[in-house]
């Protein structure tokens, strides 16, 4: 059995268009548009959107799924995006929302867990590509064990990381929805190939940005081991490492919106 069901639906049309509900925010807020920011940051954890409505003047528009809090930042506009929910499918949908109102980069922050017993609770690692062990992005894109962010924002992200004086770790990432069903056969086996971490959204994220021509990273904080099945306890150095994040991903953002293109 083939999957997605139908052979080779991700070259088809869709029957429905995110831009339809950039019109349908329109048609209370008429000039509604998100063009104007440098990027979005999503986000899975309620204490990075905090984190950002604190440290940043800012005001919440109720223009996507979930709360959209956009920033002022060193007197750049930036926008966080959070409470959509886990996984590929809750990020893709209010990626492709973002993406119709004008927005052209995202950066992903979030948590994961080790595959490496060497990974510790409160390391950074930016992920240069996923395993795609999730759905949505067999939508999006043909068949295919991999997807990449994009390499100039990606490496902006460990330029704003290694700024701030963190040791950045890089490397592939495995992305599941099913982390209840995460087997002790995959963790070996990926581990040993070198994945560094298993999170539920990046490859979904990677597919929608390739698929709509937007420019896509991510970076986790560890939270927790499979590897030496620890199990995720609220610890501060995976807090710190999400604010470090947060902030490093923001840089990131604004650092690649005054970049020129060369020609």
């Amino acid at each position: 059995m083939n999957f997605p069901l139908h052979p080779g639906k991700h070259a088809l049309p869709a029957a429905t268009d995110p831009g339809e509900h950039a019109d349908y925010v329109r048609t209370w807020q008429p000039a509604a548009t998100l063009a104007g920011l440098d990027g979005v940051v999503l986000t899975y954890q309620r204490r990075v959107l905090d984190q950002a409505g604190t440290a940043h003047r800012s005001s919440r528009l109720n223009w996507v799924r979930g709360d959209l809090l956009v920033l002022e930042r060193r007197g750049r506009w930036l926008a966080v995006c959070g409470g959509f929910g886990l996984g590929a499918p809750a990020a893709a949908l209010v990626l492709e929302q973002l993406i119709a109102l004008g927005v052209r980069r995202v950066i992903t922050v979030g948590t994961a867990a080790s595959l490496r017993t060497e990974l510790q609770a409160g390391e950074l690692v930016v992920c240069d590509n996923a395993l795609r062990d999730e759905g949505v992005s067999h939508h999006y894109l043909p068949p295919g064990s991999r997807v990449r962010p994009s390499k100039g924002l990606s490496e902006r992200l460990a330029e704003a990381l290694r700024g701030r004086g963190v040791t950045v770790r890089r490397g592939s990432g495995w992305t599941t929805d099913a982390p209840y069903r995460e087997t002790a056969a995959e963790v070996t086996r990926y581990g040993r190939l070198g994945v560094l971490t298993a999170d539920m959204e990046a490859a979904g994220v990677f597919a929608v940005a390739e698929r709509r021509g937007v420019d896509a990273a991510a970076v986790f904080a560890v939270a927790d081991s499979l590897a030496e099945r620890r199990p995720r306890q609220d610890r501060a150095e995976t807090h710190t490492a999400l604010s470090t994040a947060l902030e490093a991903a923001l840089s990131a953002l604004s650092a690649a919106a005054q970049t020129r293109p060369s020609g």
